[in-house]
């Protein structure tokens, strides 16, 4: 076909998808057989006019047109998608999962075919092979706050079936865990556990994601076990003292003190908020620091001394210009951390909770927890964290941050020297 011919099909094409877009089918299907009059194996024109068929249940019409298309452009996915959904009608099942199959041999990731054939396999009883294409299919699924409402239904199925066939499993299995547990009661297997939960669909596997410095080779643990740290038992025995001195900074008529308080999130004009656009310069999230970014705040720390005492005792991560930070931080009624991580894996951190209400919660990766006054826990920030407090009431949390462990004394002073180093160069 010469190039004047390809121009008056495109535009005789485009003026039928204005027509079907209006409603005007029989307009429509007019201006497509025109197409083919010029062009007999167009295959948009073959495709609309076999979808025209279907809606008028002539499915015969309809999958020949369709059949027609997909052999003019075996590239496109959502023709054999439609050959499906033709299939489905007559309740060929069989057929119905080969147009599928086609589809996903074009695109492996194309969402409607995935959902399509978890629900021919739910719908034929195949639960287990429903709920293995479902899993994919979630997989590769939007954002839940990108997904239009029939979407959203489709994918909740998806996620119930995937669900329902885990906890079968999961009882299958059952037996033969517990015959092992009863052999290793004081064994640790958070681990397994995780793998087990991540193997029947239930959990994500959170990596590392360092802002700034990633050190290669270290362990990408969500929670620490506290038993790890000889310190943790002396830390949590002095919450009483710690939370004094807390609430000697808050209380009403302090106002001085109160002051030193800011809002832990300040990015300056310019620099893209993403996630921290409500809490920039927020007091929803607050902090007073006794130490910043490795340095020591000499007025803070006189106003707490028994904290600041405890904080110099700990293995605090040591690098001029970057850490540690100690600070109390306050988290007001109702408001949400979002999701986020840290800026570099060569240390941890270390939360003590001094006052909180119920209803406040801490997530590290795929393990979410319940805050618990005088209970501390270590965790590596460089895996995907939130925090949320929805409660009616302050929560107010001592926060510092430690070398990781698994880093040995040379590592240690080779990566201060690194980081001063780069400092230094773009100072």
């Amino acid at each position: 076909m010469s190039s004047a011919g390809n121009l008056q099909v495109q535009q005789i094409l485009y003026s039928a998808q204005q027509a079907m877009q209006a409603g005007r089918r029989d307009e429509a299907v007019r201006l497509l057989n025109q197409i083919l009059a010029v062009a007999p194996e167009h295959p948009q024109a073959l495709f609309h006019l076999g979808q025209h068929r279907l809606l008028q249940k002539d499915v015969a019409s309809g999958l020949a047109l369709l059949e027609r298309a997909a052999k003019a452009d075996p590239k496109a996915p959502t023709i054999p998608l439609n050959i499906a959904f033709a299939h489905r009608s007559t309740g060929n099942s069989a057929a119905e999962i080969a147009a599928l199959d086609r589809a996903l041999a074009v695109d492996p990731y194309f969402l409607p075919a995935m959902l399509a054939k978890g629900a021919v396999l739910e719908r034929t009883g195949n639960l287990k092979g429903a709920a293995q294409v479902y899993g994919n299919a979630l997989k590769v699924a939007p954002p839940e706050d990108q997904r239009p409402g029939e979407l959203a239904e489709r994918l909740q199925q998806a996620r119930r079936v995937v669900e329902a066939n885990a906890r079968q499993l999961d009882r299958q299995l059952n037996g033969a865990f517990d015959a092992v547990r009863a052999r290793y009661p004081e064994a640790r297997i958070d681990r397994f556990e995780a793998a087990k939960e991540a193997m029947l669909g239930r959990r994500k596997i959170y990596s590392q994601q360092p802002t700034m410095l990633h050190f290669p080779a270290l362990p990408p643990i969500e929670f620490y076990d506290n038993s790890d740290f000889a310190w943790i038992d002396r830390l949590e025995a002095a919450t009483d003292d710690i939370r004094a001195e807390l609430l000697a900074l808050v209380t009403t008529g302090n106002h001085e003190a109160a002051q030193g308080f800011r809002p832990y999130v300040q990015h300056p004009a310019g620099v893209p908020l993403n996630q921290w656009r409500d809490l920039n310069f927020s007091p929803r999230w607050s902090a007073f620091f006794l130490w910043e970014d490795g340095k020591r705040i000499d007025e803070h720390c006189a106003r707490c001394p028994k904290t600041a005492a405890l904080a110099e005792s700990m293995p605090l991560a040591q690098i001029p210009g970057y850490a540690p930070a100690v600070f109390f931080s306050t988290l007001k009624p109702h408001t949400r951390i979002p999701s986020h991580t840290g800026v570099t894996n060569i240390r941890l951190i270390v939360h003590l909770p001094l006052i909180v209400p119920d209803k406040c919660f801490f997530r590290v990766g795929g393990d979410t927890r319940q805050v618990q006054e005088g209970k501390a826990w270590v965790f590596d920030d460089t895996m995907e964290h939130e925090a949320w407090n929805d409660s009616d009431q302050n929560r107010f949390i001592l926060i510092f941050d430690i070398w990781n462990p698994h880093l040995n004394d040379a590592e240690r002073e080779l990566v201060r020297a690194l980081l001063l180093g780069v400092n230094a160069y773009y100072a």
